[in-house]
């Protein structure tokens, strides 16, 4: 692969930012078309409304868009701490934001009140997060292993207290797959919940160690 790189005042580093973003812009814009409108029968009383499969709709649209966005603010930090942008990274945020494509898709079975109920459709949600967190991993870490950010203290190889932030949202989602599979899909959904408790953990131990 070529080790030909551009500085961020060059068009071929503002083309590849753009070209990213307007994916994710995208992504999470292509979400509203899992919300089907609710039969017009349904609009008779607010109660009509929450008994259709509008809520289970909006939950799912819900979730995966504070996802998305959540990924793109997570590459717009790397990005912007980068000096460089390199054909390697390119790559990288290619593979990316295919999974980050993918999530509306993966949303749909999580969010149609006919497949919601099936094991499957929140195990491939599970791992689409998953694979899209070890993504967005990878963009970061090879930024360092070639000296492409900005900072010297955010170059060559990274502590483990500094890429365990990365690691704990693929490792929840992944985790919850085999539960999913044995015990159901609201059982996986509640290893996800389990975030809420990880993730300020392991920024507590973090300030604590530094």
């Amino acid at each position: 692969m070529s080790n030909l790189s551009f500085d961020r005042s060059t068009t071929e580093f503002g083309r590849s930012l753009s070209f990213f973003d307007a994916i994710y812009a995208f992504a999470i814009t292509l979400l509203v078309t899992n919300v089907d409108p609710p039969p017009a029968r349904s609009w008779a009383s607010l109660s009509a409304l929450l008994n259709s499969h509008l809520p289970s709709q909006l939950l799912g649209f819900t979730l995966s868009f504070v996802v998305i966005a959540v990924y793109w603010r997570v590459n717009f930090r790397v990005i912007g701490s980068m000096a460089l942008m390199s054909h390697r990274l390119i790559v990288w945020n290619i593979v990316a934001v295919f999974f980050i494509i993918l999530i509306p898709f993966t949303t749909q079975g999580t969010s149609d009140p006919e497949t919601d109920d099936l094991p499957l459709p929140t195990a491939l949600y599970a791992l689409n997060i998953a694979l899209a967190s070890l993504s967005q991993t990878a963009i970061y870490l090879s930024a360092r292993k070639h000296g492409l950010t900005q900072a010297e203290a955010d170059q060559g190889k990274p502590s483990l207290r500094q890429i365990l932030p990365f690691l704990t949202v693929p490792a929840v989602f992944l985790a919850s797959i085999p539960v999913t599979l044995l015990a159901g899909p609201s059982a996986g959904r509640l290893v996800w919940a389990a975030l809420f408790i990880i993730n300020p953990l392991v920024g507590r131990l973090l300030s604590a160690a530094r």
